[in-house]
């Protein structure tokens, strides 16, 4: 992009899902822009969360996809129901040294009591910089 990357409006989890994302996704500057079990966007600062060469840290990526794939389960899981992940993996093919990168998650599978997303995280330009799938349990919730 030739213009400066502007974030959307976030999403506010306690008062949309009775919970916030977790201490980690706020410590990380993740904010939630469109949640469904079938199609979710974040987005994530790589300042603060670089590794040792400046660019964003690959579990910084591993973690955003988490955090979007789990909370897409969970809204598919339904009331009394929780998913929790059993599955994770990530192939980095770029790197980003500035700005923020952008998830999109999309349902692979939802079923009644496994899903699988795939979250593909890009920097502003557009370029894919990993792909990310996660495989969720669905359990009553105890």
């Amino acid at each position: 992009m030739s213009t400066e990357y502007v974030r959307p409006p976030a999403l506010d989890l306690e008062v949309m899902a009775g919970r916030g994302a977790g201490p980690l996704s706020v410590k990380m500057g993740i904010q939630f822009h469109k949640l469904t079990a079938e199609h979710s966007i974040a987005t994530m600062p790589v300042e603060g969360n670089t590794q040792s060469f400046d660019i964003l840290h690959g579990g910084a990526h591993v973690v955003l996809g988490e955090g979007l794939g789990s909370i897409s389960a969970n809204i598919h899981a339904g009331e009394g129901r929780n998913a929790v992940g059993i599955e994770i993996n990530a192939t980095h093919t770029g790197s980003a040294a500035h700005g923020f990168v952008i998830a999109e998650c999309r349902a692979l599978h939802l079923g009644r009591t496994l899903t699988s997303h795939e979250i593909v995280v890009r920097d502003e330009d557009g370029r894919r910089l990993s792909t990310i799938r996660i495989t969720n349990l669905i359990k009553e919730a105890q």
